[in-house]
């Protein structure tokens, strides 16, 4: 069994960024305020982008250290592991994104009565864990973009099957997701008929296997779309390969993602994980600072659709982490101050 790294990202972020990834008590009484952060993965680019704008997020407010752990692949328990080591030695705050809420309800229940302040991100929390402040998109909005960035690469009118994948299946920001981008189909191209989500899987050759799949066993379909990460850059290199004429899509912001989108063979929405990570970081390291109160709510982070108009200034931003930090900062000072970006959890889509 690998071994989960921690901290792996984070270390080359050092230099940039003074939040520390080594350990503290976390106590807050006489040392400095210390977060944490703890990732469902540290290899793929979503976690990635998440744990550095935590990082920037932190530096931003000063005088507080901080850290981002999480498994080398997406591990419910191994990251519950984590977790529960957090709470053993950081009381300023933690931030959580998971792809497991279900079987972290009750250890954040737990850090929750122990007045550990939490923060989940990008997964909504369940009730059952008390965890009141969350951070993250509108995924059934997502969804519907992707599927509107698909319909104008698609004729007018266009008929025929689309295939809908879903890289992890019952994650309910995933399947809002694929919901978004169902029902959009169905209501701007009556003509085409939506077949899926299919799982398409989480570890990265597992994804390509799938889709090879999907496309073979579907030669007349009009657009693959994923959910997820590695579907985008493995739909681009399926569609390259075969030199195919459909149309593929997916989420976030991996390199490999963003050359298909230059090449002319995806389209994509980001949905900003770097500014997500900074909203937590900031309101997180703020709390362990001087105290102010965190809110009981949802704080909504748009998403971004990434195509020809827009992918040069993408990749620029994207070339490294002060750079992403610089072009979205406004984007996370409208976020924590318009409150039209604040909202009640019972909203959380």
């Amino acid at each position: 069994m690998r071994k989960p790294l921690i901290c792996v990202f984070v270390v080359v972020l050092l230099a940039l960024f003074p939040a520390g990834c080594g350990k503290n008590d976390g106590s807050g009484s006489g040392g400095t305020p210390h977060v944490a952060f703890v990732v469902a993965n540290t290899q793929l680019s979503f976690a990635l982008q998440m744990g550095a704008g935590f990082t920037a997020g932190v530096a931003h407010v000063g005088g507080v250290t901080g850290e981002v752990v999480g498994p080398d692949i997406v591990d419910g328990q191994g990251e519950l592991k984590m977790f529960q080591d957090l709470k053993t030695r950081v009381k300023d705050g933690i931030s959580v994104f998971t792809l497991s809420p279900e079987i972290f309800s009750q250890p954040m229940a737990d850090a929750v009565r122990n007045d550990i302040p939490l923060i989940a991100v990008d997964n909504p929390p369940l009730a059952a864990s008390n965890v009141k402040l969350f951070v993250g998109n509108d995924n059934y909005l997502l969804g519907k973009m992707l599927a509107d960035e698909a319909i104008a690469k698609l004729p007018a009118g266009a008929t025929g099957k689309i295939i809908l994948g879903t890289s992890a299946p019952g994650v309910k920001v995933l399947d809002r997701r694929a919901k978004g981008i169902r029902d959009e189909l169905k209501a701007k191209l009556p003509g085409v008929t939506v077949i899926g989500p299919f799982d398409t899987k989480q570890e990265t050759t597992a994804n390509l296997a799938a889709w090879q799949t999907l496309t073979e066993v579907n030669k007349g379909a009009i657009a693959f779309l994923g959910t997820g990460d590695a579907d985008g850059w493995n739909l681009a290199a399926i569609k390259t390969k075969t030199k195919a004429t459909w149309t593929a899509g997916a989420f976030d912001l991996d390199p490999k993602s963003l050359a298909a989108v230059k090449a002319g063979q995806l389209v994509l929405v980001s949905p900003e994980h770097f500014v997500k990570g900074a909203v937590a970081g900031r309101l997180q390291a703020q709390h362990a600072k001087d105290g102010k109160a965190l809110p009981e709510g949802w704080y909504y982070t748009p998403g971004l659709a990434v195509n020809e108009s827009n992918i040069d200034a993408v990749i620029a931003r994207q070339a490294s982490t002060d750079a992403t930090a610089a072009a979205v900062a406004g984007t996370v000072d409208t976020v924590l101050t318009d409150g039209t970006y604040f909202r009640t959890l019972s909203d959380v889509s």
